[in-house]
């Protein structure tokens, strides 16, 4: 098995135990053509874990092929779901940190929803950064008190007076997380912001053997532990981790103290370890029940849709290869979505509004957090279709 330093604790040495490859480098970029997305740029995954912080990365990982630009749309505020949890811990950090006429700063603020609604709603003052910020979608929540950078966030970065930062759904696209929580620590410098960040929850995964939450841009994969580990080796005291949206999430508060020592690391428990080389064999056993399921529905001539087109949808889809002609479309309420097609496996991409006349018989939700709005979106077109949620899948026995 492959051992490398583990880029978390820089220490550590990590071994492989999940592979899947080719599979798309990117998941959430426009692609406007069929033929673009059947030769869309392909990469590996090699998972491993470190077994000194806990930490699992992809050591396949091509920083090369990445390109984060406007054409990425990673948005899922046109969800009334996702927008109702948005405003709800928006509402949590302003209470929680009094976070009122103060200066904020976002790391990877995307179309900047979120920092726009924290400022709307506490008056304060905004700074974001993402390559993939698009001017023209500037959120008209927030006032203009938000000022965008269309840029990677680096220690030059403007940051002068800033109370608190925010970091959402960024860090697991970043192949070294020590020298990049190392980077906004020495940014701070003396002042005493405290950040915030939320990435997906890999216990979750490793528990539920749910690869569709594998894929080539997620480089770095957290539990809480050692998220933990990571922010106290950098320079920070950690004040607390939580979970939320389903458990999906994953989150820390943190504030900057003088960098501990490596001794304090939290080591991963026997359970996490346990899961982690169990989560190859769970995550065929349900691969291979969607194969199962999708053919026996192709060969009784059922129509099927996916419903999402994120990354969930595209992890899915190359790691279970031929799906039949069942599925033809997968539906997104994205507008900037609608009428592209999937990278690496060319299904298009059709809004709610296409299934009245398409009339699917079996809805895949790829989120189930999300399956009350797909159920409402469905009747809204006159549909009562099968909706089945994509952790509906036989598993062996889960680990207490």
């Amino acid at each position: 098995m492959q051992q490398i330093n583990c880029p978390n604790c820089i220490d550590g040495s990590m071994k492989s135990f999940y592979e899947i490859g080719p599979v798309p480098v990117h998941s959430v970029a426009l692609v406007r053509t069929f033929q673009d997305a059947i030769s869309f740029p392909m990469g590996q995954i090699e998972l491993a874990v470190c077994y000194r912080c806990g930490f699992i990365g992809n050591t396949s990982f091509d920083e090369s092929k990445m390109h984060y630009s406007p054409d990425c749309e990673e948005t899922q505020g046109f969800s009334s779901t996702f927008t109702a949890f948005h405003r709800r811990l928006a509402s949590d950090l302003i209470d929680r940190f009094n976070l009122r006429d103060k200066t904020i700063l976002e790391i990877g603020c995307g179309k900047g929803e979120f920092i726009s609604l924290i400022c709307a709603m506490g008056s304060n003052r905004g700074i974001g950064f993402d390559p993939a910020f698009e001017p023209r979608r500037t959120p008209a929540e927030g006032g203009g008190a938000v000022t965008f950078y269309q840029e990677f966030y680096s220690e030059s970065s403007v940051h002068a007076s800033v109370d608190f930062i925010a970091c959402k759904m960024t860090l697991e696209h970043i192949p070294n997380p020590f020298e990049f929580v190392s980077t906004v620590r020495r940014a701070i410098g003396d002042s005493k912001p405290t950040v915030f960040f939320q990435i997906p929850d890999m216990k979750r995964v490793l528990t539920d053997g749910a690869f569709w939450d594998v894929y080539h841009e997620h480089c770095s994969y957290f539990t809480d532990e050692s998220l933990r580990n990571l922010f106290t080796l950098c320079g920070f005291d950690v004040l607390e981790t939580w979970r939320d949206y389903d458990d999906q999430y994953l989150m820390i508060t943190a504030q900057p103290v003088p960098a501990h020592s490596a001794s304090q690391l939290l080591q991963p428990s026997h359970t996490d370890l346990q899961r982690v080389w169990t989560f190859a064999e769970e995550a065929k056993l349900r691969a291979e029940f969607w194969k199962r399921t999708l053919d026996d529905l192709s060969t009784a001539g059922k129509k099927v849709v996916l419903w999402g087109s994120g990354s969930k949808t595209v992890a899915f889809l190359s790691t279970i290869g031929e799906i039949g002609i069942c599925v033809r479309y997968v539906v997104d309420i994205n507008p900037f979505r609608q009428n592209c097609f999937m990278p690496g496996t060319g299904q298009q991409i059709v809004g709610p509004q296409f299934l009245a006349e398409y009339k699917p018989d079996v809805v895949v939700a790829m989120n189930s957090i999300y399956m009350q709005e797909i159920e409402s979106d469905l009747r809204k077109v006159g549909l009562q279709s099968t909706v089945m949620p994509i952790e509906a899948a036989e598993t062996s026995p889960a680990i207490s």
